[in-house]
C-alpha cells in the first residue's frame, strides 16, 4: 500500500507535465490567425532558448569541432521539428497530429529492442492510424498528415541527437544551446511570415507562457518523476500523450473525437505501451520509448 502511494506524487507529476505541454500547445493555437504557425515557433523556441541560457549558463568553451557538428545538428531538429509539428497544427485537430507523430519514436524503439515480434506494435500503430484517417470527421488533410508524420522522424532523430548530445555536454548545456540553434533557425520564418505581429505585447506575453508550458514547466515535472520512477513507467506514463492532447482539443479548441477517432487513439497507445514493455523486457540500449521531447 505504501509503495502504490509513493508512486501518486510522481505519476501526478509525469501527467501534469504532459497536461501543461498539450495547454501550450492549444495557446500556440490561438495565436495561429495573428502570427501564423512558424511565427509561433519562432515565439516558443526564442522564449525557451532565452530561459535555458539564463537559468543553465551553458559553458562555450573546451568542446570540439566534432562536439559542435552534434549540437548544431541537435538544435537543426528542434527547429525542423517544432516547424513541423506547428505546421501539423495548423492543419489538423491537436489530437490527430500528436497520435500521428507518436508513430515516429514508436518505430524508433522497436527497431532498438531488435526482436522481430516487437514489429507487431509498430503494426498496430499504423493500423490506428489508419482508422484514424477513416474517423468520420471529414477526410484528413494530406499536407498535414505528412506534417505530423515528418514531425515523428524528426522526434525520432531527436532522441538519438539528445542521448549523443548528452554524452558530449554536461547538465543541460547541450540542449540549452541547442535551443539557441533552433531559434536562429526559426527566426527568419517568422518574421518572414508574422512580421511586426511578433512584437505586440500580448503576442509576446502568450509566446513566453506557450514557451514555459510546452518546455520549461514539463521537464522541471519529468525530472523531478525519473527520481523517484522507473524510466519503463516514465515512458508508459508518456505514451498517454495522443489521449491527453485529444482531451486538450475538445476542452480548450473544442475539437471533438468520434468514436473511432477515440478507438484509434487508443490503438496507438496501446501500440506505444507494447512496444516499450518489449523494449523493457529486453534492456536494449538507448531509447525504449516516445518519450516527449523537451522541444
Amino acid at each position: 500500500m505504501s509503495s502504490r502511494a509513493g508512486t501518486l506524487g510522481p505519476v501526478g507529476l509525469v501527467v501534469a507535465g504532459l497536461l501543461c505541454q498539450e495547454l501550450g500547445a492549444s495557446f500556440a493555437i490561438m495565436l495561429f490567425p495573428t502570427v501564423g504557425a512558424l511565427g509561433m515557433v519562432t515565439l516558443r523556441l526564442v522564449f525557451s532558448a532565452l530561459v535555458l541560457m539564463v537559468v543553465f549558463r551553458p559553458r562555450l568553451a573546451g568542446y570540439s569541432r566534432s562536439d559542435w557538428m552534434i549540437v548544431v545538428a541537435f538544435g537543426l531538429t528542434v527547429g525542423g521539428m517544432n516547424m513541423m509539428f506547428y505546421t501539423a497544427l495548423d492543419r489538423l485537430p491537436l489530437g490527430t497530429t500528436v497520435t500521428i507523430e507518436v508513430l515516429g519514436p514508436l518505430v524508433l524503439s522497436v527497431v532498438v529492442s531488435r526482436r522481430a515480434s516487437a514489429w507487431l506494435w509498430a503494426v498496430l500503430a499504423f493500423a490506428g492510424v489508419a482508422l484514424l484517417s477513416q474517423g468520420g470527421a471529414g477526410a484528413l488533410d494530406p499536407v498535414g498528415v505528412a506534417f505530423a508524420a515528418g514531425t515523428g522522424v524528426f522526434w525520432a532523430a531527436y532522441i538519438l541527437l539528445s542521448a549523443r548530445t548528452g554524452a558530449r555536454f554536461p547538465k543541460l548545456d547541450g540542449i540549452a544551446i541547442a535551443m539557441v540553434v533552433g531559434a536562429v533557425m526559426s527566426l527568419p520564418f517568422g518574421l518572414l511570415t508574422a512580421g511586426s505581429a511578433l512584437f505586440e505585447p500580448r503576442v509576446l506575453l502568450l509566446g513566453l507562457a506557450v514557451a514555459l508550458l510546452s518546455s520549461t514547466v514539463p521537464y522541471a515535472f519529468e525530472l523531478l518523476a525519473l527520481r523517484r520512477i522507473p524510466e519503463a513507467t516514465f515512458s508508459i506514463l508518456m505514451s498517454l500523450a495522443p489521449a491527453i492532447a485529444a482531451l486538450a482539443g475538445l476542452v480548450i479548441l473544442g475539437q471533438s473525437l468520434t468514436w473511432i477517432e477515440a478507438a484509434a487513439i487508443a490503438l496507438v497507445i496501446a501500440a506505444s505501451v507494447g512496444a516499450v514493455r518489449s523494449a523493457a523486457r529486453r534492456r536494449a540500449p538507448g531509447p525504449v520509448s516516445p518519450a516527449e521531447p523537451l522541444a
